[in-house]
């Protein structure tokens, strides 16, 4: 069999390597050039590479990309098309819907396995965890992925698992960008509205935009949703949704730290009762979950309290913020192109913490940083950690205060924070 993949994002290359993975032939194409190719693990020594007029082409055995054009005949010539989901609305993605020859049309067995999507702005991933381990508890047998940017192997992923295993249920993280996409390669029977929060508006135009977009996704669906979600007399108006179900925060005993890992609890302990898992497997797998590697954990340093995970919204912040005072943040930058992001400065600034120490996260934006911090007239002090062991040595520094927070954007590096914060807090503590 061969697919032909359009657009090399995080999806597109994580749907390459699924395929490739699976025995597929591949033809992969994108329209620009710059594509980090490195988790395809492409030996040079058996690839042949040519250019011409700014365009590559790259060959293997069993693979074969395009980058700076693609080629219709290739794609046409294949089995299945795989389109990256930022691509849905494009004149191909249009093109590929007509043929029938979408991979998830193409393989269609995840349709018939009973699914649940967990979508909203934040806690989306530690909802999607918590839910797969109160049901695996209760004996079904779980499919979990999603979004390949949130650290799942990517949409198509599922659809090749679910194709070659025997799984009861199957949970999605759906990403807010990915709504229209989802909902289309998958048939959702339960949806877990997180919240509605303050990101990607680059791309939704408006938090109105966007919690339209999931009215749209809820549609025919049994949806959950937070009982004090301020758009939760929409939903309830809504004569489209099938069933809606409001939950609280969790009264169990948590690992987890705060009130919004509180509610994310409360949302998969109310899709697993009415899936009729019983109480005490609920309340035993609540007590038992740790904190997902990247997202928020707690450490113990000398006098201090360490808070760090990936925040990279204001929402998410302002969620860890209101819980109480930290002396220090630190805080991770986005990319340049992400301004909405940048407001997470202004979140930080207005609890007014002693200090702020800015980090290169998704890029070294960290001079954009700082231009934020003096033009909103933060007071405090400002550090800059350029590297992780500067990070480290204030850290140290501060560690005799009460609490410290550390998060905004680039996952990656605060877990590597993380691996560090656990071998220092063994050694000291």
């Amino acid at each position: 069999m061969k697919a032909a993949v359009v657009g090399l994002g995080v999806e597109g290359i994580k749907a390459t390597k699924a395929l490739l993975d699976y025995g597929w032939k591949v033809y992969a194409t994108d329209l620009q050039t710059e594509i980090d190719l490195e988790e395809l693990k492409i030996s040079i020594s058996d690839a042949k590479i040519s250019t011409y007029d700014e365009k590559i082409n790259i060959s293997t055995n069993n693979l074969t990309i395009d980058l700076g054009y693609l080629d219709e005949c290739e794609i046409d010539s294949s089995d299945a098309i795989v389109i990256s989901p930022s691509l849905c609305n494009t004149k191909i993605a249009k093109k590929a819907l007509s043929s029938g020859k979408l991979l998830s049309d193409i393989l269609d067995k995840h349709k018939e396995i009973f699914t649940i999507g967990i979508t909203g702005t934040n806690g989306k991933t530690t909802t999607s965890l918590i839910l797969k381990e109160i049901l695996e508890n209760a004996g079904k047998k779980i499919l979990i992925g999603g979004n390949a940017g949130g650290g799942f192997e990517g949409y198509y992923d599922l659809i090749l698992k679910a194709e070659k295993g025997n799984y009861d249920i199957i949970i999605i993280e759906v990403c807010d960008m990915t709504l229209e996409f989802c909902d289309y390669a998958f048939n959702f029977d339960l949806v877990g509205l997180t919240n509605i929060g303050n990101d990607h508006i680059d791309v939704h135009g408006s938090i109105e935009n966007y919690k339209n977009s999931l009215l749209n996704f809820s549609k025919n669906k049994t949806t959950f949703i937070d009982k004090n979600q301020i758009y939760l007399k929409e939903f309830k108006e809504s004569n489209q949704i099938n069933e809606l179900v409001e939950y609280d925060e969790s009264n169990y005993d948590l690992k987890l730290f705060g009130k919004f890992n509180r509610l994310n609890a409360g949302l998969a302990t109310a899709i697993a009762k009415v899936l009729d898992v019983e109480d005490f497997i609920i309340k035993n797998t609540l007590g038992n979950f740790e904190p997902v590697e990247g997202r928020l954990k707690e450490f113990k340093l000398n006098d201090s309290k360490i808070y760090i995970g990936k925040t990279d919204n204001s929402d998410a912040v302002k969620s860890i913020l209101n819980e109480k005072y930290f002396y220090a943040t630190f805080i991770g930058t986005p990319r340049s192109n992400e301004e909405h992001r940048f407001e997470i400065l202004d979140t930080v600034a207005s609890h007014n913490p002693e200090i702020i120490v800015l980090f290169p996260g998704l890029e070294d934006t960290v001079e954009f940083g700082l231009y934020r911090l003096k033009s909103i007239g933060y007071e405090g002090r400002i550090e800059i950690a350029n590297n992780l062991d500067e990070i480290i040595s204030l850290l140290a520094e501060y560690s005799h205060e009460d609490a410290i927070f550390i998060g905004g954007n680039g996952q990656k590096n605060i877990i590597e924070i993380q691996d560090r914060l656990e071998l220092l807090t063994k050694n000291c503590n």
